[in-house]
């Protein structure tokens, strides 16, 4: 979204992002959901480590997931964005799955 915005649209078939803020806002956003998994990666059994994992795991990518698969079929987005439903997909599964699997501690 911040660079190669030419190459990726070559990739993906789509144009440029028009105004480009919008895709600069996007990267803005995806660099800020990025450092917020510094909270549960120091520690992933606290309280906001947790709630931080189930609004951007199960909520967002699956939300994400979704989004993308009804934009395909309803607007007829390019097939090459079924790759984000696919991988947005997989990690609101495999988030739920850590989430909900009990608790596996290290044992001295």
């Amino acid at each position: 979204m911040l660079a190669g915005r030419p190459l990726l649209s070559v990739i993906f078939g789509v144009p440029l992002p028009q105004p480009p803020i919008h895709a600069d806002l996007n990267g803005l956003f995806l660099l800020c959901v990025a450092a917020g998994y510094v909270i549960p990666y120091r520690d992933p059994d606290s309280a906001n480590g947790r709630t931080y994992l189930w609004i951007m795991g199960p909520l967002l990518k699956g939300a994400g997931a979704a989004t993308f698969l009804i934009d395909h079929y309803v607007r007829h987005s390019p097939t090459a964005f079924l790759l984000f439903a696919a991988t947005d997909g997989f990690l609101a599964i495999a988030t739920l799955w850590a989430l909900r699997s009990p608790a596996r501690g290290i044992k001295n």
